[in-house]
């Protein structure tokens, strides 16, 4: 991805990563769009950045998002970066029948959602220069989080998914996938002062160095998050998952 001069669309940039990450590309040197349900949340991210824009978007909608794709590419032609950043967690209880609409929704927020913005953009996306997508997994793809199953196999799920999308789209269009460890934001309830996790500005800034490097790397990971991406290979996953599931108790306890 070249550092600046681009035309970035971010999906769930009205707050949390999503805004953080589109304020520092915008100032980096690039014209930034920012969708999202929320206007006011959106207005607010763009506040005093002339360079920055806002659409409204439902990514829940299979039209809305048809439709959401004829308006960005008629009022920015020159985009060329698309970052899927749109995501819900829920928390559930695994043992024990429940209503499955937290589960239901977050598939349709984080797998169908990215799933279909791609498919409405790619045609534009492989004829245009300088072409990236960017999809935000998590650290929980990787290692899970057990009172969060569904939001964890919808991140290992668009893991895969990008796979298959940087190999299909090979000298066309770059493929990258960022994938956050946990993160002071609004998440899940309490999140953005929990303790233990990485503040915002913190992750923010190491992941624009990362997005700016040249080569940019095919997986954009934080120090962090290595903890997690890297416990398989490292022989360590059964370890991991218990330290993780111990240390996000606590942290919830602790944190609210």
């Amino acid at each position: 991805m070249k550092p600046q001069g681009n035309t970035i669309l971010i999906t769930g940039g009205g707050s949390g990563i999503g805004a953080a990450l589109a304020q520092r590309l915008h100032d980096a040197g690039n014209t930034v769009i920012v969708a999202g349900r929320r206007v006011e949340a959106l207005e607010h991210a763009i506040a005093g950045r002339p360079a920055m824009h806002a659409l409204q978007l439902d990514i829940d909608s299979a039209e809305g998002v048809a439709d959401f794709a004829k308006r960005v590419l008629a009022a920015f032609p020159a985009l060329n970066v698309v970052i899927n950043n749109a995501g819900i967690m829920r928390f559930e209880a695994l043992d024990t029948a429940r209503d499955l609409t937290d589960a239901e929704a977050t598939i349709t927020t984080n797998l169908l959602g990215p799933i279909r913005l791609i498919n409405a953009l790619i045609d534009h996306l492989v004829a245009t220069d300088d072409a990236a997508i960017i999809n935000l997994t998590s650290g929980l793809a990787f290692v899970p989080l057990i009172v969060s199953p569904t939001y964890n196999a919808t991140k290992a799920a668009i893991h895969s998914y990008t796979i298959s999308l940087r190999e299909a789209l090979k000298g066309r269009v770059e493929v990258i996938e960022l994938a956050p460890p946990a993160v002071q934001t609004g998440l899940t309830p309490g999140q953005e002062s929990r303790p233990g996790y990485q503040p915002l500005d913190e992750f923010a800034d190491e992941v624009l160095a990362l997005l700016t490097a040249q080569p940019t790397p095919a997986e954009v990971l934080v120090e962090r998050v290595k903890f997690l991406r890297n416990a398989e290979a490292e022989h360590r996953f059964d370890q991991t998952m218990a330290q993780l599931n111990a240390f996000a108790t606590q942290a919830r306890e602790a944190g609210g």
